[in-house]
């Protein structure tokens, strides 16, 4: 390339006449010589000529428009395709028996109990697709490390359940019972792909639309991540995600598409079921989703297949030398081709081929011959080519992106309307057409009576979908879990954390990573431990763990660090252990899904342990953590920086008083609120055996804070090290007595005082001060309310179905018994009052509550904690009350409390400032 432009072309003084003839002869010249090097060196040598071509004229400045968008056909041309390997008409008949079979689950279900739902057009679309995938791409068990992980479109299940109909695995009775779980005839169908209710089946919930794409992405990265930590064999198993264009306006579904570029995820294929409509209509209507997804795919780094025109479509294209019929692709918007899909040939010749040109390639052709005009997504030829290029790719992720008909073959009721989605039901005559699209021998009875069809388990057509399946790998969708147990630590192991700290003062958090440090050293399960933070390691106290297991990164380390040379300096390696995702709750979150996940995946029972801002947790990724428990997710989720009055200055969307009530709702999620560093490392030990060697389908949710204090050694007062484990796991143990009752003549005045969490210091200044007044205070230490709860709940259950026998008594209600623990129960936290609120009517007494309801404020942590009344000053007062209100002490003893701790009675509360 010169330094010099070139001079200007002569032409400029021509007439316009002349200029005009002068470049169309240019424009072919250039063309016919594109032709010769494509015909001589291949595409490859004409790409990088129209590269090299580009650079110059960028160089020189030529204005060229930058274009994401590649034309409105198909990326892969006709005479590209390779030869379809199976047996087509088979794979039709097999198509058609599994449509109909989708559509009379469903019919059938909403016949039976009227409004019980389901989705007809969903499996209707995306039935080649599937079907394509099932019978030559989809890996099984079978196949080992090249096992595929699918995710489904959620709505898209009856397509599944008749699949697995016709391969033996259903019977009639169970697809009776499609959205009838509780049936006494047998097990059910749930409405949706949900481990957590076929645990033999399905392995992703995918229906909470925009958490399956990210989820895939992760579950991609994570098999990367295992093969270059060496504790997987390295496989070409693909992570498939089927998706519609409608999800696509989560931002969760294209949230981290840039991360798995970055990642060169080729082993990451999402097909995106671009049928244009939404729940309520068209996606984009005005416009081309399938433009706006190849742009947006393409610009993020992605291979972008479009299958957008049926074969049929290729007959016109061929004999177009004009180009007339992609300039009028081009002119289409998708509401446009909605009315070609619902109104058929007429509309088509009508309304698209609309000029001279255009009907004289449709000459001769009559409006049945047009309604063979299709969508390349219904077309398995295409469909393979997409497949099979996608699977073929290296180097980055692929995005699929074929053109379908939402409820294809369901007749004006459902096929491209816009209440395609809300169809649940069709009538007869729906049926009887339906059936006869489908060439199925069902007589006009069996049609009415919504009968399921078998061709027989000896026919054809499931002799060939079982071979099919057995070829690659097995029957799916199917979920086994085989793991070996790993050897985990025991007693000695967190034998330190027991005698305390010392002088030396110490967060919880920092208790957290340190026991997570002595972890990943351990010979046996060290290498297992997943660290996963969302960029926040140095906050968390993490980095001195950075130069030593290293941050995960596929590409290494290709830069000298500027922390070079230090003790504490950033390390990335191909087998970093530790995860650091950046500022993306949902990205660590999803990869913490699948490191939980990964001892039912790829048999590799890998130990995640999640750090992050406990705000940032529960509230903003509610809805991956409850995918997490429907996936029978195991390990840790640690909410750093917990309550509402630790983090100090931050203020109101820093401080977190609600996580605990937010994780209270996942119904298998332990959750703790540790005091002490004894108490962490009793849980991680427990959690870990209950978990990894147990087997329970269980996942902890544990706070840990940042107020360093002298960590207390276990208590030592008679009671065996294992009582007092046995009580943290439950939820509360006595942590101390009264000094008071040791004294001679003991007190009148008896209170037990609950703490948990960053509230215990406050617990035991009140304890102190209420000695002034003449009370015994015992301080009994609360690490989870909900398991507290939820035992005496089922205590309460049990009594009420057995109103005859002897009632047994909860745990809670054991504990703090009159008899066990005399006097008023006052309890504080530093989250809202609800969590131990939900123990009064468990107990023989009221249960008093302080708690931090509110929003924050940025202040210091001992004006937060007068602000929330839930300092030692305002414990004592509310033990104070609570004895006032048993008759204890008379009123002008609180009242005089009140003056004398210096609280202003006449105040707001806090929720309301």
């Amino acid at each position: 390339m010169t330094n010099s432009a070139p001079k200007a072309p002569p032409r400029a003084g021509l007439p316009p006449q002349q200029r005009e003839e002068l470049n169309r002869i240019e424009t072919q010249e250039w063309l016919d010589s594109l032709a010769f090097v494509m015909a001589d060196g291949g595409n490859r040598r004409a790409a990088h000529l129209l590269q090299d071509l580009d650079n110059y004229a960028y160089f020189y400045g030529v204005p060229i428009e930058f274009k994401q968008n590649t034309p409105y056909i198909n990326t892969i041309p006709a005479e590209d395709q390779p030869e379809y390997p199976g047996d087509l008409e088979l794979e039709r008949r097999i198509r058609n028996i599994n449509r109909w079979n989708a559509v009379a689950m469903v019919v059938k279900a909403n016949k039976h109990s009227d409004g019980i739902g389901g989705h007809l057009s969903t499996y209707a679309s995306a039935a080649e697709l599937l079907e394509v995938g099932f019978n030559h791409f989809f890996r099984g068990h079978g196949a080992g490390q090249d096992r595929d992980l699918i995710f489904y479109q959620g709505h898209s299940s009856p397509g599944m359940y008749a699949r697995s109909f016709l391969e033996g695995r259903f019977d009639e009775g169970r697809l009776n019972r499609f959205r009838r779980e509780l049936s006494k005839d047998g097990p059910g169908l749930s409405s949706y792909p949900h481990p957590w209710l076929m645990p033999d089946y399905w392995e992703f919930p995918t229906v909470s639309m925009g958490l399956g794409p990210i989820q895939a992405i992760y579950q991609a990265r994570f098999i990367k991540y295992l093969e270059n930590r060496q504790l997987k064999p390295a496989g070409d198993a693909k992570v498939w995600a089927f998706l519609g264009d409608g999800e696509m306006d989560e931002p969760e579904s294209v949230g981290a598409i840039r991360f798995a570029a970055y990642e060169n995820l080729d082993n990451l294929i999402f097909v995106l079921n671009a049928n244009l409509q939404r729940l309520d209509g068209p996606v984009r209507a005005n416009s081309k989703v399938i433009q706006e997804f190849e742009a947006l795919f393409r610009g993020a780094g992605w291979n972008v297949i479009k299958v957008i025109w049926d074969s049929k479509w290729d007959e016109l294209l061929h004999k177009d030398y004009s180009g007339a019929i992609v300039k009028r692709f081009e002119l289409l918007v998708d509401g446009e081709s909605q009315r070609y899909a619902a109104f058929g040939g007429k509309e088509l010749r009508e309304h698209f081929f609309n000029t001279p040109e255009l009907q004289a390639l449709i000459e001769g052709w009559t409006d049945e011959d047009l309604e063979l005009l299709n969508r390349g997504g219904h077309d398995v030829q295409k469909v393979y080519a997409a497949y099979a290029s996608a699977v073929a790719h290296k180097g980055s992720p692929t995005i699929i992106i074929p053109r379908t008909v939402k409820g294809y073959g369901l007749g004006e009721t459902a096929q491209a309307r816009n209440v395609a989605h809300q169809v649940k039901k069709l009538e007869v005559q729906a049926l009887t057409d339906l059936r006869d699209m489908l060439e199925l021998p069902l007589t006009d009875e069996q049609v009415a009576h919504i009968d399921y069809y078998h061709p027989g388990p000896d026919s054809p057509e499931v002799k060939y979908a079982l071979e099919r399946r057995a070829a690659l790998g097995g029957l799916i969708p199917a979920r086994k879990v085989d793991y070996p147990h790993p050897t985990i630590p025991t007693g000695e192991f967190y034998e330190e954390f027991s005698r305390g700290s010392g002088e030396r003062q110490v967060s919880t958090t920092m208790a957290a990573v340190s026991i997570l440090s002595k972890l990943l050293r351990d010979k046996e399960i060290g290498r297992l431990i997943v660290p996963i933070v969302p960029d926040e390691a140095r906050t968390f106290g993490m980095d001195a763990l950075v130069p030593r297991i290293g941050i995960y990164s596929p590409r290494g380390q290709n830069y000298r660090p500027v922390d070079f040379g230090s003790l504490m300096a950033y390390k990335e390696a191909k087998d970093g252990q530790m995860l650091e995702e950046g500022i993306t709750e949902a990205g660590a979150m999803s990869s913490w899904i699948a490191a939980g996940t990964s001892y039912a995946h790829h048999g590799v029972p890998t130990i995640p342990f999640y750090v992050f801002y406990s705000m940032f947790g529960m509230q903003r990724i509610g809805d991956l953590v409850w995918a997490a428990a429907d996936q029978k997710a195991k390990g840790f989720l640690l909410g750093a920086t917990a309550g509402r009055t630790t983090l100090a200055g931050e203020g109101l969307q820093h401080q977190d008083g609600n996580s605990l009530l937010q994780a209270y709702v996942v119904p298998n999620l332990k959750v703790y609120d540790p005091a002490f560093a004894y108490e962490l490392a009793v849980i991680f030990e427990q959690g870990i055996r209950r978990m990894y060697i147990e087997g329970l389908d269980e996942f902890y949710y544990v706070t840990i804070d940042n107020e360093n204090e002298v960590q207390p050694p276990m208590p030592d007062d008679g009671r065996t090290h294992e009582d007092i484990r046995d009580g943290i796991m439950k939820g509360l143990y006595l942590f101390q007595r009264s000094a008071l009752q040791g004294s001679e003549k003991a007190p009148a005045l008896r209170a037990q005082l609950l703490a948990s969490g960053p509230a215990m210091g406050a617990a035991q200044d009140a304890v102190k001060m209420l000695e002034k007044y003449g009370v015994a205070a015992d301080l009994w230490s609360v690490t989870s309310y909900k398991e507290l709860h939820q035992d005496a709940l089922a205590v309460q259950r049990h009594n009420m179905l057995h109103p005859t026998q002897e009632p047994q008594v909860s745990y809670v209600a054991q504990q703090l018994s009159r008899e066990n623990a005399p006097g008023v129960l006052v309890s504080v936290s530093d989250y809202i009052k609800l969590g131990a609120d939900g123990l009064n009517g468990h107990l023989d007494r009221k249960l008093w509550t302080l708690g931090t309801d509110g929003f924050g404020r940025s202040e210091a942590r001992e004006e937060l904690r007068d602000f929330f009344e839930v300092d030692a000053r305002h414990v004592v007062l509310a033990t104070l009350y609570a004895l006032q209100r048993d008759g204890q002490v008379q009123g002008d003893v609180v009242a005089q409390a009140i003056t004398d701790l210096g609280i202003d009675p006449e105040r707001d509360a806090p929720v309301l400032r």
